[in-house]
């Protein structure tokens, strides 16, 4: 068709760049990646990947079902899920070896989050010279982010210090750091929502992007001519998900306006830091709703999203606990802790299903964004009273267009690699790598 959209259309305006997400003008969702098979029964879209990280490990005898397979009960750490428990697996067995000391000593928090996604072994040193290993996320970036206006996406809730000690010891970069370029490489995650919205939106020059910030211009009055010309070539499928979209970008930008005029998170070392309970749910969902526009118009196909850094201890009176989270991670099996670890562990699962119902909620061609991307949740700890690797909460949300079963529980030997779980989404994300970390080969057993 010779008035076919290009997937790559952008509404200009000033000093904006408003991508656009999927519509039936641009033709089957197939001609987003030439590698895309688009026969029957298998994926017809590219795939996202996302990796989501939550730290001090869960409350492990209230996380992992006891039977395998797709009549399995939901824990009281999953039962937040329920409505999306048909688009999830949850993974037990799984280690992150290159988390434990190796002969370095104390330091399972920073190594925690440092190994997830690399499964390389940081190590202790002055606080600058920091080694570890390239993360799963930039091999994605390396082999598809040239198919995108951004390689890859890096967002957080807590800043942290990229130099200095954190944790006995090792750089506070591994305690803050999941995402990393290269084995001496982090990539930094953005904490800050309206810095995510403007490199979705891109305005420039920054003279104009400051005087329309000044003057509280919407980025979508700021294409309103570009709009109305592609309005006119649409048909009414495609001007109610314009619509949808728009409104979506317009909630988002008022969201952020609010978010401005909110303390900062700040990062917490080990005291407990209060006063900006209420406000840290509205900023976690506020990157959940960028990552999801970000999904949405193609603007990257990998993200990573740092919930709270390792060992943060911030309470969470929104669920009842005034303690910092870390205290109370080392409950020495004291019932009453172990509870309130449970309750915090349900909030970050409620995060998650924000997410999954927002990735849901977009639909792409015969299916949903979530129907075509792969989204890890978990912890590089697994009981955090004890500091263990291994059986590690993980949950694998999606189906990676067509290409892996959903709605079980499925259990792996334990020393199962972390990294092979990283080896099988590339895998479904037209990157071929040799394995990486301590990857062995790619996981089995998530075939469709």
């Amino acid at each position: 068709m010779s008035n076919r959209l290009s997937r790559r259309t952008l509404l200009r305006g000033l000093g904006a760049a408003v991508a656009l997400p999927w519509l039936e003008a641009m033709g089957p969702t197939a001609s987003w990646a030439a590698t895309v098979d688009a026969k029957p029964g298998v994926r017809t879209a590219p795939n996202r990947l996302a990796f989501l990280y939550v730290p001090n490990g869960v409350n492990i005898d209230n996380w992992t079902p006891e039977k395998e397979g797709s009549d399995y009960t939901l824990t009281k750490c999953l039962e937040p899920l329920a409505a999306y428990r048909n688009d999830f697996n949850v993974l037990t067995g799984l280690t992150a070896d290159k988390a434990r000391s190796h002969g370095d000593g104390g330091g399972d928090h920073a190594r925690a989050l440092a190994a997830f996604l690399t499964g390389a072994q940081p190590r202790k040193t002055d606080g600058t010279d920091i080694r570890t290993g390239i993360s799963v996320d930039q091999i994605a970036a390396a082999g598809i982010g040239d198919q995108t206006r951004l390689p890859s996406l890096e967002i957080g809730i807590e800043p942290g210090n990229m130099a200095g000690n954190c944790d006995s010891g090792y750089s506070c970069v591994y305690s803050s750091t999941m995402s990393w370029r290269s084995a001496t490489t982090p990539v930094p995650k953005e904490t800050k929502p309206e810095l995510v919205f403007e490199r979705l939106f891109k305005t420039d020059p920054a003279a104009e992007r400051d005087q329309a910030r000044k003057r509280r211009i919407s980025v979508l009055d700021t294409v309103l001519e570009d709009a109305k010309d592609l309005q006119r070539k649409l048909g009414g499928h495609d001007l109610q998900k314009l619509d949808e979209y728009f409104t979506s970008v317009r909630d988002v930008e008022l969201r952020i306006q609010r978010a401005a005029t909110l303390p900062e998170i700040k990062a917490p070392d080990y005291p407990v830091q209060t006063g900006i309970e209420n406000e840290r749910e509205e900023r976690i969902r506020l990157m959940c709703d960028l990552m999801a526009l970000a999904f949405q118009t193609d603007a990257t196909r990998v993200c990573t999203f740092v919930l709270a850094n390792e060992g943060s201890n911030f309470p969470h009176k929104q669920v009842g606990v005034n303690e910092g989270h870390h205290e109370l991670s080392h409950h020495g099996n004291d019932e009453a802790k172990k509870e309130k670890i449970r309750r915090i562990d349900r909030f970050h699962t409620s995060q998650l299903a924000y997410l999954l119902g927002r990735l849901k909620s977009v639909k792409e061609g015969d299916g949903t964004l979530l129907d075509n991307m792969l989204l890890a949740y978990g912890s590089g700890n697994s009981d955090g009273n004890r500091h263990s690797h291994n059986n590690l909460p993980i949950i694998l949300a999606g189906r990676g267009g067509n290409t892996v079963k959903t709605g079980r529980h499925i259990r792996y030997p334990d020393e199962t690699p972390l990294n092979n779980l990283w080896m099988a989404m590339l895998e479904r994300s037209d990157v071929r790598t040799a394995p990486f970390g301590d990857a062995t080969g790619a996981l089995t057993g998530l075939d469709a």
